[in-house]
């Protein structure tokens, strides 16, 4: 009698549902810091949270930190996929049109990532003063908004920043005050983009050409 034909090895469907518990493990891990904080969430609140064992949230994403991390990397751009920011259509499209309509689409542009992102830079801004684990995160954060946003901004002004206009820029269109002006004034997002927008072409000496 011969022996039964061993079972294709299914890598596609294990690959599926890795990624699939990853995704859990990270959209409850944004949802609980932006609820709790940095301090009110522990690895074994996310593996409840996401359904699954604390094993499994360090072995698909990593320790607490690389957690914030991952989690800040994906609301920066929306999704998980290996593309970063500035190799994004988005980004060439707003070097298109009038001074205006560059800068709009820069202010929307913002918007949308701070959308998803405001709440978690919060939680990293306030858990770095005591936690010297994610001060070089919050560096490393830092850094990449200020190179971000001088590419975008070099593309409303068709030109280089000088850097006073993009320690300025850096300053006024930073997530917090995104965070200042929507969720604590209560500015509809449509009225923040339409101030920075304004902003933009203010600073930059766009307003003649729009």
């Amino acid at each position: 009698m011969s022996s039964p034909t061993p079972r294709a090895y299914d890598s596609s469907r294990r690959r599926r549902l890795a990624e699939q518990t990853r995704a859990e493990v990270l959209a409850a891990a944004t949802r609980l810091f932006v609820e709790r904080g940095w301090a009110g969430t522990s690895m074994r609140d996310v593996a409840r949270a996401a359904g699954c064992s604390v094993e499994t949230v360090y072995a698909s994403v990593g320790t607490k930190r690389e957690l914030l991390k991952v989690a800040l990397d994906i609301a920066v751009v929306g999704d998980d996929e290996p593309v970063p920011l500035l190799a994004r259509g988005e980004i060439g499209a707003i070097g298109a049109g009038s001074a205006a309509a560059r800068a709009a689409a820069a202010a929307a542009l913002c918007a949308s990532i701070y959308r998803r992102t405001a709440g978690l830079n919060r939680v990293l801004d306030q858990a770095r003063v005591t936690e010297p684990e994610l001060a070089g995160l919050w560096a490393e954060t830092r850094a990449d908004f200020r190179t971000s946003l001088a590419a975008v901004l070099e593309r409303v002004a068709a030109r280089p920043l000088t850097g006073t206009e993009l320690d300025a820029l850096c300053a006024v269109l930073g997530s917090d005050v995104y965070f200042q002006l929507t969720g604590e004034s209560g500015w509809p997002d449509e009225h923040y983009e339409t101030w920075a927008a304004d902003t933009v072409l203010r600073l930059l000496r766009l307003d003649e050409e729009t």
